[in-house]
């Protein structure tokens, strides 16, 4: 399954130092065939325990973790929408990802200029989000005149799709996202065939600097405003210290954690942007372990165990008969198969079958 954000941000924020640190994850491409060459494109592997539990518990000998693309897309700048700067080439790479990861900064350092003069968060993400909101305004109008000769005609669909399309066109003229907008059962398919830019889920990654003037640390009032924004809009976000993060890709995860240690900070923020990442995609992950092979497969959250099996072939979609499943803690803690089918915990699923974050899966074609 081949699923990206793509990583945006004002110039000088710390986004490509951000993705210079995520491609360090990186993953051997050949184990994903949907990967393309692309240096601005990294394949990251999702860092997820039960993986190398299920490698230990079948001794497997090749473990692929699931994965997840980040696109390391050109820096925006005012007047994008207008074509400013490289506006054109950044709307249509934003167009081709599935979600996206705003950076911005929330550190003060007199020698990295900041194109508005000064930090604020909270106004940079206005300038991204309010660059989108007229390029999908754009969009609506452009729709909206082709759609009016239909509603002319009386036709029920464009009656409907026309109905959809003022309400975004209100919203997006009032500097707010499609997203905001919820279309009705019927709207929903011309909804989708908008593909708009702020329809698409965004995750917010907060940029820091160890040892610099963090606004967070501060308790700046720029900050509080960028909390209060974030929880009203109900919106995901990660804290990153990308420059330090970058400086320590080569290091293995001990030497991290004891050099972080040492510095008073903690965690890991490129761990957090990755399932950060994940979850604004809605994407669980299900497992397949054996002898040979354990592996993490990506999958939509909700999907049916045919629509899920299509991540390992595409042949699951059509051939499925049957799957057994087991959830991976189960399978665990009983020690073998043999024992936990004993217990009941392997069950046979069919075609409705929901899969669930976690399931051990053998797929029966």
């Amino acid at each position: 399954m081949s699923l990206s954000i793509g990583i945006v941000g004002l110039p000088n924020v710390g986004k490509s130092t951000l993705f210079n640190a995520l491609t360090k994850r990186s993953v051997p491409a050949e184990n994903y065939p949907f990967c393309t060459i692309d240096p601005s494109v990294g394949v990251v592997a999702v860092p997820d325990d039960r993986l190398e539990k299920l490698n230990e518990f079948s001794h497997s000998k090749k473990k692929v973790p699931a994965a997840v693309e980040f696109v390391d897309i050109a820096g925006l700048v005012k007047g994008a929408a207008e074509g400013e700067g490289l506006g054109n080439k950044f709307l249509s790479h934003i167009r081709e990802v599935d979600a996206i990861a705003e950076v911005v900064r929330i550190f003060e350092d007199p020698d990295i200029i900041h194109v508005a003069g000064g930090i604020d968060p909270l106004a940079d993400i206005g300038v991204i989000n309010l660059e989108l909101a007229i390029a999908d305004l754009e969009t609506v109008k452009k729709r909206a005149g082709n759609v009016d000769r239909e509603v002319k005609a009386n036709k029920k669909e464009a009656i409907i799709e026309s109905e959809l399309l003022k309400r975004l066109r209100e919203a997006l003229e009032a500097g707010k996202l499609a997203s905001t907008v919820s279309p009705s059962e019927p709207e929903e398919p011309f909804f989708k065939q908008l593909h708009l830019l702020t329809a698409k889920p965004i995750l917010y990654v907060l940029n820091k600097k160890s040892g610099g003037k963090n606004l967070d640390e501060m308790n700046d009032s720029r900050f509080i405003k960028l909390m209060e924004f974030l929880k009203s809009t109900n919106s995901q976000y990660v804290l990153v210290d990308a420059g330090l993060e970058n400086e320590l890709k080569e290091m293995s995860t001990e030497e991290k954690t004891e050099f972080k240690k040492d510095l008073g900070t903690g965690g890991d923020g490129i761990e957090d942007l990755i399932r950060g990442g994940y979850a604004t995609l809605d994407l669980i992950t299900f497992f397949t372990t054996g002898e040979d092979e354990t592996r993490g497969w990506t999958t939509k959250r909700n999907s049916t165990a045919p629509i899920a099996g299509t991540a390992i072939h595409t042949d699951f979609r059509d051939k499925f008969i049957r799957a057994e499943v087991v959830f991976w803690r189960d399978l665990l803690d009983c020690g073998s198969y043999p024992a936990a089918r004993e217990k009941g915990l392997v069950r046979t699923e069919g075609k409705e079958y929901i899969v669930k974050d976690g399931d051990v899966i053998e797929f029966r074609i």
